[in-house]
C-alpha cells in the first residue's frame, strides 16, 4: 500500500518499453538464495472471504494468502517494477497477439509441471460465466470473452496451447500493458487437481508459489511452510508463515506490542499519533496505491435521477476530507483529488470536475435544499455502511458528523460485523446506504482503479453503475499505444466519473504497518502488503 521509485517503474511508464520487448526483467535487487530457515513469521490478517481459488479472490485477506501459494507469469517487486516469474518472456509484434515462454522447471506443490496448459485452462475457467468466479472480468480482453453467454476463451482461439512452453493470447484490440496485469492473481495457473474438484482445492490450494498450505484454520489461521520445489525470485528467508484472522486491529496491534505477533498490515486510528514512537523505527507511513471511497448505491431511489445526482454533489461537499485525514488518521491519509493514486504513474489531479470534492458547506447545503425542491425526502437519515471488525467506525462518525452539521440530516454508521459479512452484503446489493469501498491496486496501472470499479458489469463494480460513454472511454484509453495518450484519455474517462459519482472520493491511503523486534528484512510493497518471503526471523 510507496514513495521510492514507484512512478517511475510502473503502469504506463513501463508499456513504452513493453510494447517494444514485451519482457520484464528477470533482475530482482531483492532475490536471494533460499534459506528457509528461523521462526515461523505470525501476521495480521483476517478471515478470507472466498475459497482460496485465485480467481475468487478479491479481497485482501485471501489475497495475502494466494500471493504467496502461487506465482504468475510476473511479480510485482516493492517499487512496483514488473519481473518476469514463471514467463521466460512475453512478446509482441502489435501489442495485440501475446506469445508468452513457459520457463522451464516449474512445478505445482503435487509435483506435476506448470506449462502453458496450466495458464490457458485456469484462464479459460476463470473467464466462464458458468462458473461465477469474481475476477472473470479481467479476461475481457481475450477474444472470445462474453458477459452473454459461457464462451471458451480456448474454443474461441483467445487462447492458444502451442506445447508445453507456449501459450499465444489473442486480444480483442491492443492493449500495451497486457504484461503488467499478469502478477495479479486472476491470471495465476492452475493444476488439474483443481478442475477434478474445485470445491476441495478450495479449501486445500496446491500452488507454484514460494510457500505450500499447511492448514487453514477458519476465523482463527492460515499456516503456510516453504514450497522446496519453488524455483524462482521469492524464495522464503523464513521458516513459514502463520496468517492470522484478527477482528480488530487494536487487537493485533496490541498483540505486537506485547511480541506475540511480528507483523501488522494495518494501525489502527488509535494508535497513529504514536505508533512510530512506540515502534521505534520499526514501522511504515508511506504512500500506496490505496483508495477509500463512498460507494453510492444505483439501487438507492434517493440517489436516482436529477435529484439523486444533486445529492451525490451535496453529501461530497460536505465532507472536510483535510480535517478528517488530520483529526482522525493524524495525517496519515491524504484528501483524494481524483480516482487512482497519487503512487500510480501518469496520476494528476487536474481532471475536470474535481472541484466537487471540495468542502463546501454552502453548496453542500444548497444543493441538498435543491434536491428536496426536486424529490422531498422529509426526516431521512443517511446510512454508510462497514465492517465493524477493522478500524472505518472512527472516520464514519467524523464523516457523519460533517453531514448532520451542513445537510442537516440524519448519518449513522452502519456495521456488520464481519468483513465477509460485509462483503456478502455488498455482493448481494443489500446495503441499505452509502458504503465503504477501498480499492488496493491489483496491479500497478491506472487502468486497474478505473475498469474494474466502475466498468458495466465488472466483478468490483459494487455499486451497479454502468455508463456506456465510460466504456467506451476506458476501451479506447487501453488500445493506446503511446503513454501520454493513454494517460490523457483515463483523465478524460475520470471527467465523467465526477460528472455521475458513482462512487465519491475520500483519501488515499498510507501503508501503516510496523513490526516486532523479533523479525528483521521487512517491507511493505507498492499495494500496501508486507513482502513477507524476505523477512527473516530467529529460532
Amino acid at each position: 500500500m510507496t514513495s521510492r521509485r514507484l512512478a517511475a517503474l510502473t503502469a504506463l511508464g513501463l508499456t513504452g518499453a513493453l510494447a517494444l520487448t514485451a519482457c520484464a526483467s528477470d533482475a530482482d535487487p531483492q532475490a536471494a538464495p533460499s534459506d528457509a530457515s528461523g521462526g515461523i513469521v505470525t501476521v495480521h490478517n483476517g478471515e478470507p472471504q472466498n475459497p482460496l481459488i485465485p480467481t475468487m479472490t478479491n479481497e485482501v485477506n485471501g489475497a495475502l494468502a494466494v500471493q504467496n501459494l502461487f506465482a504468475g507469469l510476473v511479480y510485482y517487486d516493492a517499487e512496483g517494477g514488473v519481473h518476469n516469474e514463471v514467463a521466460e518472456s512475453i512478446e509482441s509484434p502489435d501489442n495485440q497477439t501475446w506469445t508468452i515462454t513457459i520457463a522451464d522447471g516449474w512445478t505445482f506443490g503435487d509435483g506435476t509441471p506448470v506449462t502453458a496448459e496450466s495458464f490457458a485452462k485456469a484462464w479459460d475457467y476463470g473467464a466462464a460465466l458458468d462458473n461465477k468466479q469474481s475476477l472473470s472480468y479481467f479476461f475481457e480482453p481475450i477474444t472470445g470473452f462474453s458477459y452473454d453467454e459461457n464462451t471458451s476463451l480456448i474454443e474461441a482461439g483467445g487462447l492458444v496451447v502451442e506445447d508445453d512452453s507456449t501459450l499465444v493470447v489473442s486480444l480483442a484490440q491492443p492493449e500495451s500493458d497486457f504484461p503488467i496485469r499478469l502478477g495479479y492473481a486472476a491470471f495465476f495457473p492452475l493444476p488439474e487437481s483443481f478442475f477434478e474438484d474445485p470445491e476441495a482445492f478450495g479449501e486445500a490450494p496446491v500452488g507454484n508459489g514460494p510457500y505450500v498450505l499447511e492448514s487453514w484454520e477458519h476465523d482463527s489461521s492460515i499456516s503456510l511452510a516453504p514450497n522446496p520445489d519453488y524455483t524462482g525470485n521469492r524464495a522464503p528467508q523464513n521458516a513459514g508463515l502463520e496468517l492470522v484472522a484478527y477482528t480488530d486491529e487494536d487487537s493485533a496491534y496490541n498483540d505486537l506490542l506485547a511480541g506475540e505477533l511480528d507483523i501488522i498490515k494495518n494501525v489502527p486510528s488509535s494508535a497513529f499519533a504514536t505508533f512510530e514512537d512506540e515502534l521505534e523505527g520499526r514501522s511504515v507511513n508511506q504512500p500506496a496505491a490505496v483508495i477509500q471511497v463512498m460507494t453510492v448505491p444505483e439501487w438507492l431511489p434517493e440517489f436516482q435521477g436529477d435529484a439523486g445526482m444533486l445529492r451525490r454533489q451535496a453529501v461530497s461537499h460536505a465532507i472536510d476530507r483535510a480535517a478528517v485525514t488530520e483529526t482522525i488518521f493524524s495525517g496519515s491519509r491524504t484528501p483524494a483529488t481524483d480516482f487512482t493514486s497519487p503512487v500510480i504513474d501518469g496520476w494528476t489531479e487536474d481532471i475536470p470536475g474535481n472541484d466537487v470534492l471540495d468542502y463546501d458547506a454552502d453548496l453542500a447545503a444548497d444543493l441538498w435544499a435543491q434536491a428536496e425542491t426536486l424529490a422531498p425526502l422529509g426526516d431521512y437519515t443517511l446510512q454508510i455502511a462497514s465492517n465493524a471488525d477493522s478500524d472505518h467506525q472512527t472516520w464514519v462518525d467524523a464523516v457523519c458528523n460533517n453531514i448532520r452539521t451542513v445537510l442537516e440530516i440524519g448519518c449513522e454508521f452502519f456495521p456488520y460485523p464481519t468483513f465477509d459479512e460485509y462483503l456478502d452484503a455488498r455482493d448481494s446489493g443489500t446495503v441499505p446506504g452509502l458504503f465503504r469501498g477501498g480499492w488496493q491496486a491489483d496491479y500497478p496501472a491506472m487502468s486497474n482503479f478505473l475498469g474494474p470499479i466502475y466498468g458495466t458489469g465488472a466483478g468490483s463494480n459494487d455499486g451497479q453503475w454502468s455508463n456506456a460513454a465510460f466504456d467506451a472511454k476506458l476501451a479506447e484509453a487501453s488500445g493506446a499505444t503511446e503513454p501520454d495518450d493513454a494517460v490523457e484519455l483515463y483523465m478524460e474517462a475520470e471527467a465523467i466519473l465526477f460528472e455521475n459519482l458513482p462512487g465519491i472520493p475520500l483519501w488515499y491511503n498510507n501503508a501503516t504497518g510496523g513490526w516486532a523486534d523479533t523479525v528483521d528484512d521487512v517491507a511493505f510493497g507498492w499495494d500496501s502488503d508486507p513482502i513477507l518471503y524476505q523477512v527473516t526471523k530467529s529460532e
